[in-house]
């Protein structure tokens, strides 16, 4: 296989690039004519051509607002079928509420709506998954690959040597590892054979053996590295440089350009771009949804709260919110009133602090039902992370690791630490650890779909727990 036709796709990267957003946009387009000349009884008019051209407005900025129509070649197609489906039913709903309610008359008939939605859904996903299958297969026939030298052979060459290999759907062929020096590679993990050196690796890039030079050599090797990036300046290979970061505690890292200066972020926080837009749009709907029904059910706790004890209805205490940002959480009061003026310790198990009303709205959760007002306000949101009083965020966050890292996302009325067990008194430092753990999995690999999960397992074990109390 010449190097010509093992990179057919390469030197037209650029125009597949324009062309694949062009499609995009003609499958949104024809979607709709489709479904308006077989669902409307008036066929289109220009009317809906108004409501077509804001759809293309607001899907383009959403998709290049988050850089969809870079490479596949690393990224996943279920990944890439996600962002899609996301932006694409995000832009149908702003279409739909504009047309709703700044038009004196509906253009968007419910079977036009129907069919536009899944139509276009249906295909922009359908022919992404066809591509994908005949780019495995030509790469698979040997068809657009790329040779990769890795610099380096220690952990992180390893780690990215282990990807390539369990992702043919990639098209990467590794070429071989080059390396001045014999890394220590995971621990019980023999180091990989050697092709040479780094003067070797630039034989074989220059003999055009060699498509891509990824450089795993650690942030010791500053010198090499400089030497190596001057040397394959000069040639025609693509070069990445993967630092060795896995030293650190990575929270949802990214890169980013400062003024065309690069940077990786390690501590970050995925609610970005789209990804807020989703969060929010969620929140606020579900948050009416759930107010809407439990209002009477709201009304009677209060009334309850009123005849059963002296005091306010409701409470509100002093949490860290986003960013370690202040926030008031309401709550339904559970206490003696004078009792939330006292030290800042801890419920316990039969606390007399609590009244008996209390007592039963705590076991089921109930005092936690006005945070839906926090939601709607912004402050919260329905899944995340507990938010913890103050006093305790002070004595935790200087005894384990990563504690303030919780705040990279809005604190929620449930989440991931909740439903798997972790909620209640605090009283041992381990049992600390575990909760933050699961916090910090849960804002590591956030999605819409985890948000319904853990909604869906709130509902059959959150509510009702034996450490809640």
């Amino acid at each position: 296989m010449n190097l010509k036709e093992r990179g057919i796709l390469h030197t037209n990267s650029s125009a597949i690039s324009l062309a694949h957003r062009l499609l995009d946009l003609a499958v949104i387009t024809l979607s709709a004519y489709v479904a308006g000349t077989w669902a409307s009884d008036t066929g289109m008019r220009p009317e809906h051509w108004v409501v077509i051209f804001l759809s293309l407005l607001i899907f383009h900025f959403l998709t290049e607002l988050n850089h969809v129509y870079g490479s596949w070649r690393g990224e996943r197609i279920t990944d890439e079928l996600l962002k899609i489906a996301t932006y694409w039913v995000l832009t149908f709903a702003t279409v739909f509420m504009v047309d709703y309610f700044f038009f004196d008359q509906s253009y968007l008939t419910p079977g036009v709506m129907q069919g536009w939605l899944g139509l276009t859904l249906g295909t922009l996903c359908g022919y992404r998954v066809l591509l994908r299958s005949i780019m495995h297969s030509l790469r698979k026939a040997g068809i657009n690959t790329r040779n990769v030298a890795i610099a380096g052979n220690g952990m992180v060459a390893q780690r990215l040597a282990h990807t390539i290999s369990t992702a043919p759907w990639m098209g990467l062929r590794i070429a071989g590892f080059y390396s001045d020096n014999q890394d220590t590679g995971e621990e019980g993990v023999p180091s990989p054979a050697l092709n040479g050196g780094l003067d070797q690796l630039m034989q074989d890039v220059r003999s055009g053996l060699v498509d891509k030079v990824y450089i795993t050599l650690g942030m010791a090797d500053q010198s090499k590295i400089n030497w190596l990036v001057q040397e394959l300046s000069d040639t025609t290979a693509s070069v990445y440089i993967i630092p060795d970061i896995f030293m650190f505690h990575l929270l949802h890292a990214r890169s980013e350009s400062l003024d065309g200066l690069p940077s990786i972020s390690i501590f970050d926080t995925p609610m970005d771009g789209a990804s807020h837009i989703v969060k929010r749009i969620e929140d606020i709907v579900l948050a009416s949804i759930i107010l809407a029904m439990i209002s009477l059910p709201m009304l009677a706790i209060a009334i309850g709260i009123k005849i059963t004890s002296p005091g306010p209805i409701f409470f509100k205490q002093k949490r860290y919110g986003m960013d370690g940002k202040p926030i008031e959480v309401w709550k339904f009061r559970s206490m003696k009133v004078m009792e939330y003026f006292s030290k800042d310790t801890q419920t316990t198990k039969n606390d007399s602090r609590i009244t008996p009303f209390g007592a039963f709205l705590r076991r089921t959760s109930l005092d936690e039902l006005p945070q839906f007002i926090n939601v709607l306000r912004g402050e919260m949101s329905i899944v995340g992370p507990r938010p913890h009083a103050v006093a305790h965020n002070e004595q935790y966050r200087k005894l384990v690791q990563g504690y303030m890292l919780r705040h990279k996302m809005k604190p929620g009325i449930t989440g991931w630490a909740q439903v798997n067990g972790w909620r209640g008194e605090t009283d041992t430092l381990d049992k600390m650890q575990k909760r933050v753990e699961f916090d910090l999995d849960y804002i590591h690999h956030w999605s819409f779909w985890w948000d319904v999960k853990i909604i869906f397992l709130t509902l059959f074990k959150g509510f009702i727990n034996k450490n809640a109390y």
